[in-house]
């Protein structure tokens, strides 16, 4: 299980880094959107805060994960990001939906797999 765990680590953190670098660094064209996509995708580039709020986020659990310290941490705080990004793709652009699915697993079993460090949270 440790294996499973450090492939799958290790992979969401080269997935999240992939992201965010080509994000930062306009390594990849803006993809081409229509429908109600394009008027939401609109709507978060109008905001001009919440991108570059997400692919920061991205960018420090990737980090997190691909070094493999404060994984913890970064489990949660890319959870709602996870979610996001399963739901967008669900509701707006099922083309993509398995490698957000994929994503959002992965996620998932990383919390299960750390599960211990977050019993004290849930204590009364």
């Amino acid at each position: 299980m440790k294996i499973a765990t450090l492939v799958i680590r290790v992979l969401i953190g080269l997935f999240l880094l992939f992201a965010s670098i080509s994000f930062f660094l306009k390594l990849a064209p803006e993809p081409v959107t229509t429908g109600d996509f394009k008027a939401f995708n609109t709507g978060l580039v109008a905001s001009t805060y919440l991108i570059p709020l997400a692919k920061a986020v991205e960018l420090l659990c990737g980090l997190s994960y691909v070094i493999g310290r404060y994984v913890t941490l970064a489990n949660i705080v890319i959870l709602p990001v996870t979610l996001n990004i399963l739901l967008i793709n669900y509701f707006m652009s099922p083309e993509t939906l398995p490698i957000a699915a994929l994503l959002f697993l992965g996620n998932l079993f990383m919390i299960w797999r750390y599960w211990n460090n977050y019993k004290t949270v849930f204590t009364p």
